[in-house]
């Protein structure tokens, strides 16, 4: 059976395990299927959020007010089985939907990627034994810091797959984590999610001086056509103490192969991090390199938090055939019992030609602060200073106010 089905056999999962009862000891087993139902955890998390979008350009400015509410159940464990079901859903409030929702309303409009939906999220089944977590359904799938494998969670609609996941814990140290992607539920409503045939790889090791990672992600749309991505990497993540000051660093590389219909590219990626926390302020400095082939195509991440890297304005959420190198700095801080940081990128060509080697800067804040355990209010704000016009890119400023609650 396709993975894209298992939203439905996940839902009937407890039927599943109710209907082995002929099986077993039926009375053992429905008490204790009664139990792990009992026990469950019901979840609700609702945001709202307004999004304004101005750009320098003949589109009209986009301005969006919408509600997202989630709402979860996961049983408890019963023999090491449990399921876990998740339902989404995305409204405009108050009718402000003057906004491109990137499904074919308000094209006049800039984009915001909030479409109207109401979703099944997530629908899966768990099994742990020992060290080993298997999961088949729908979920969320994170790996490490998200540039590779994410949920693009600041969107409302997030996104999930449709897989068969393992996770083994091989030692206190090591793990070990491999995943198959049968669809890829995007952050577009469904009409844009993706039928594919992904092997997702990533092993971990915490050692003494930091912790490594070595990782192979090969991707491929279901459509029967050649355009593979395949992606294989290595990461180190640290920190040391110097005097009173912790020193956290991240080097990263991986190299990148992509295969289309008519040719093949060759790309690379490069990361150097270095964050300190000192009297009270956190600063991070940075230098993150997608490669270019030639200047025909860039290094592609298309399952990755996208909106958490290069500018909150969203202007790389594709990588230009040149390439992108990504200069940029941060510092942040407490501020009135909550949490503030400014950041700043300079976007440059990897593979410069005569009309594109300056792809702009931009200048990023945002301040967040909770209240109680469940109450999280936030403001933020992006603004894009473009560079070579013949990038195709426009100054654009974003402004983003929200508040959030859960349960």
């Amino acid at each position: 059976m396709k993975l894209k089905k298992l939203a439905m056999l996940t839902s009937a999962s407890l039927l599943v395990f109710s209907g082995s009862s002929a099986l077993a000891e039926e009375g053992a087993l429905e008490d204790g299927l009664i139990s792990a139902l009992s026990n469950g955890k019901t979840s609700l998390n609702l945001r709202l959020r307004y999004e304004g979008v101005n750009q320098d350009n003949a589109i009209k400015d986009a301005d969006a007010l919408t509600l997202r509410t989630r709402l979860n159940y996961t049983s408890a464990d019963y023999k090491g089985f449990s399921t876990q079901v998740e339902f989404e859903d995305t409204r405009v409030v108050a009718g402000v939907d003057d906004y491109n929702n990137s499904i074919g309303s308000g094209g006049d409009y800039s984009v915001i990627a909030d479409p109207e939906t109401t979703e099944l999220d997530q629908a899966l089944i768990q099994y742990k034994f020992d060290s080993l977590t298997t999961k088949l359904g729908r979920q969320v799938i994170t790996l490490d810091n998200q540039r590779f494998v994410g949920d693009v969670g600041w969107r409302q609609d997030r996104q999930t797959f449709d897989a068969l996941a393992f996770s083994y814990q091989l030692s206190d140290n090591l793990k070990l984590q491999y995943a198959y992607l049968n669809k890829r539920n995007r952050i577009f409503a469904e009409q844009k999610d993706i039928d594919s045939k992904d092997h997702l790889l990533n092993a971990s090791y915490n050692s003494a001086i930091g912790k490594f990672t070595g990782y192979g992600y090969l991707l491929e749309e279901d459509n029967q056509t050649k355009n593979g991505i395949d992606t294989f990497g290595l990461s180190y993540a640290g920190s040391s103490a110097f005097a009173k000051t912790k020193v956290n660093y991240r080097l990263e590389g991986a190299l990148q192969d992509i295969d289309s219909v008519t040719t093949s590219y060759a790309t690379h990626y490069l990361l150097a991090e270095l964050s300190a926390l000192y009297s009270g302020f956190d600063f991070k400095v940075g230098y993150e390199l997608l490669g270019s082939d030639n200047g025909e195509k860039g290094f592609a991440t298309p399952l990755a938090t996208l909106h958490k890297f290069n500018g909150w304005s969203d202007q790389f959420l594709n990588t230009p055939d040149q390439g992108l190198a990504d200069l940029y700095a941060s510092i942040g801080g407490k501020l009135a019992g909550g949490k503030w940081s400014v950041i700043y990128h300079k976007f440059d060509a990897d593979n410069a030609s005569a009309t594109v080697d300056d792809l702009g800067s931009e200048v990023d804040a945002v301040y967040t602060r909770s209240f109680a355990k469940n109450y999280l209010a936030g403001i933020k704000y992006a603004a894009y200073f473009a560079g070579d016009a013949a990038a195709g890119k426009v100054d654009s400023d974003k402004l983003w106010v929200w508040a959030q609650v859960k349960f």
